[in-house]
């Protein structure tokens, strides 16, 4: 939909457009007629035990009955109610598909299957009442619980009427039933804009973007090219958001990645109807990185080495819907931009989305992609090496950092910003790993709002691989970049966060070489406390080395701010570790299920981490479990939890990819400022390490 005219798209490929004609020929023959009741809230669309997404088959009718992935069966409300809102997205879509195929085709019959859709929701739409269900704080809406799912809806069904329109389809039959309903939704739109921006003042609100969004693709509708305008430059316009709601660093303000991309698609359909009237939306653009251009771009540079974007803040680790968003983003983005680091993302989205097929039978290839050389229609061109490999990279105003080094299959990024408003968690100097391109110890990302876990856990701080005290989350609260250097030695950053507990100086410095990630965290305390330093993984550990001691029971840490759902499997007491003065060391190996091996050439191609740790000889280590990520939380997510008691510790964890001898020795230098000696001894070798705060430098010897 990138072009008025799909006849002169871009991307052209018979058997995309056969497999997406076959599924509107089942669409068709089951019959999904639109919901005459208005939909409730997706987020209730949870398993209350589980905690994972229900089940929903788009040609299936409403039974009733909703089922979790793990066999139970939910009944009523408000399941019911957040069913209608997939039945609702799923019509949408369908009328969309049948619009693009109908373009390509030229087969009337599809485009009379989706004029049938859209004529239908507005000949509905005025019967369904001001949601009276709606939770108090929502902008309500009509055909849902929030009038934000009814502005996407709204601008799917637009996209569909308009490439209708734009090939050749005759409305004049429900021209009178389309105006009053573009009439009612621009109304509505317009009121809860007004809402939002004025009465609430919240123009930066991620809401904004997409009544703003609704709001092009109605006045494009209408054939309204002066308010269509207004849209771009007004108070609460797209100019403004786009000031307002990005960093210099060009990361959408809450820190989420889910939202990020969010705001991003909204910023694309409203350019795509922009474009309807001779105006280049895409080059609209604030001060520094804030542009359409440069979000995409920071999503480029944070994607690890497979393509995968992180799950930052509040956001799906993994959902069908999400990662279509994904697609279509860079889909758009490459198709406008012609960046080769676009295609890494759009890779690894196709490959989760639909497997071997790649981009075939996609509808967003069919409406937003190009033609980029596709050897197969299966697949996406090979990007070279540089493209493939990202690079370490700062965002200072947002506070995140990402590490890698060529040489290192492990890669490490941090969060020390901003806490990211209602969506933010309590993570302060988190610290989240890959190896060989799959996620080691990642974020989890979040569970929808109807479960209980999505504002007791996945937030909390025992969820993330940082430092907890006295059995408390963190505050709301940012740290600061102390220093941050990225070369051929390796790549470094130092941080602190001395507000997220009073009276508590909390350091962390984080390094990766061509060989190690080194982690160094300092904690200054003016009173003794409980201190505890988490780093969960996805793998598993054997217990049968390192002379741990398994509990007849699981143990119990605490009954609040998250520490309610950990639970302990082993401990390793302290006359089980290898002692030297006041200093405790273990060695731990942890295995990877299903990591794929490194690239040709790497020392090690063993499937696992090898992580030494040294610590203070009073500290308890624990072998844990947690609910895991959020894509199925009843899939535990195995830790390392260590605990003291005291005023001060200084933490050093060392990685290594493979599983093999890694031993620490770790003392200060000479002078007070010229921070620690570091010597690792593994199997390639024996390094030595100064560790400052301004830096990390490989000595000889």
């Amino acid at each position: 939909m990138r072009h008025s005219n799909l006849s002169q798209r871009c991307y052209d490929d018979p058997e995309t457009l056969r497999l997406l004609a076959s599924e509107l020929d089942s669409v068709i023959a089951a019959g999904p007629a639109i919901p005459l009741e208005p939909g409730g809230w997706w987020h209730q669309y949870v398993c209350p035990e589980h905690h994972t997404e229900l089940l929903f088959d788009e040609l299936q009718a409403d039974s009733g009955r909703y089922l979790c992935p793990h066999g139970c069966v939910l009944e009523g409300e408000p399941y019911h109610g957040a069913w209608l809102v997939f039945r609702h997205q799923a019509m949408a879509r369908f009328a969309l598909q049948a619009a693009a195929v109908h373009a390509s085709s030229g087969e009337r019959r599809y485009g009379d299957y989706g004029k049938g859709i859209i004529v239908a929701y507005a000949r509905q739409f005025p019967l369904y009442p001001v949601h009276p269900d709606a939770q108090p704080w929502m902008l309500k809406g009509r055909a849902f619980h929030q009038a934000l799912t009814e502005a996407i809806w709204a601008t799917t069904l637009i996209r569909a009427y308009l490439l209708l329109a734009d090939n050749g389809m005759d409305f004049d039959d429900a021209k009178d039933e389309l105006a009053a309903f573009w009439e009612m939704l621009g109304r509505s739109m317009e009121q809860y804009h007004a809402i939002l921006t004025v009465e609430r003042n919240q123009p930066e609100n991620n809401y904004t973007a997409w009544l703003n969004a609704a709001l092009c693709c109605v006045y494009a509708a209408q054939g309204d090219n002066d308010s269509l305008v207004t849209v771009l430059e007004r108070p609460g316009g797209i100019r403004r958001h786009i000031e307002i709601a990005i960093q210099g660093d060009g990361l959408e303000f809450e820190g989420s990645v889910y939202y990020h991309v969010f705001v991003l698609r909204a910023y694309l359909i409203a350019a795509e109807m922009l474009e309807r009237i001779g105006l280049d939306g895409h080059s609209v653009r604030g001060n520094g990185n804030r542009s359409i251009e440069g979000m995409l771009d920071v999503l480029a540079s944070i994607a690890d080495d497979g393509g995968r974007l992180p799950a930052w803040h509040d956001g799906p680790y993994g959902r069908v819907p999400y990662g279509r968003e994904i697609v279509e983003i860079f889909e758009i983005g490459y198709t406008t931009y012609h960046k080769a680091d676009y295609l890494r993302v759009l890779r690894f989205y196709y490959k989760e989305l639909n497997a071997g097929a790649g981009r075939k039978g996609s509808l967003e290839a069919l409406l937003y992609g190009a033609d980029i050389g596709d050897e197969r229609a299966d697949t996406l061109p090979a990007t070279s090496a540089e493209t493939t490999m990202s690079k370490s990279c700062l965002l200072p105003d947002s506070g995140f950092a990402v590490l890698r080094q060529r040489e290192n299959p492990l890669s490490v990024t941090v969060d020390f910003g901003p806490h990211g408003g209602s969506h933010g968690h309590y993570d302060k100097l988190n610290v989240m790993m890959d190896a060989a391109g799959s996620p080691l110890s990642p974020d989890r990302g979040t569970v929808p709002y109807g479960s209980e876990l999505k504002k007791s856990w996945y937030p909390s701080t025992p969820c993330h691989n940082t430092l907890s005290i006295n059995g408390r989350s963190q505050a709301e609260t940012a740290g600061r970049c102390l220093a941050y250097r990225s070369d051929a030695e390796g790549s470094f950053i130092s941080m602190s966060a001395n507000d997220a507990y009073e009276g508590v100086t909390f350091l962390r410095h984080v390094a990766v070489t061509g060989d190690y990630v080194i982690d160094w965290v300092q904690v200054r305390m003016q009173e003794e406390g409980t201190i505890d330093w988490w780093f969960h993984f996805l793998g598993e550990m054997d217990l049968n080395q390192g002379n741990w001691e398994r509990h007849d029971e699981p143990a119990s840490y605490g009954d609040r701010d998250g520490y309610q759902y950990v639970r302990g499997i082993a401990v390793m007491r302290e006359q089980a570790m290898s002692a030297s003065g006041d200093a405790a060391s273990a060695v731990l190996q942890i295995r990877l299920d299903g990591l794929e091996q490194p690239s040709a050439g790497a020392a090690i191609a063993k499937p696992g981490v090898t992580a030494a740790l040294i610590m203070p000889a009073r500290t308890e280590l624990s072998y844990v479990s947690s609910p895991g990520i959020a894509t199925d939380p009843s899939v535990p997510m195995n830790g390392i939890l260590l605990r003291q008691v005291g005023r001060e510790t200084d933490i050093v964890a060392v990685y290594r990819f493979g599983l093999g001898e890694l031993k620490l020795e770790w003392e200060p230098c000479a002078g007070a400022d010229e921070g620690r000696i570091l010597r690792v001894l593994g199997v390639s070798g024996n390094q030595t390490y100064n560790i400052t705060e301004d830096g990390i430098k490989e000595l000889n010897g």
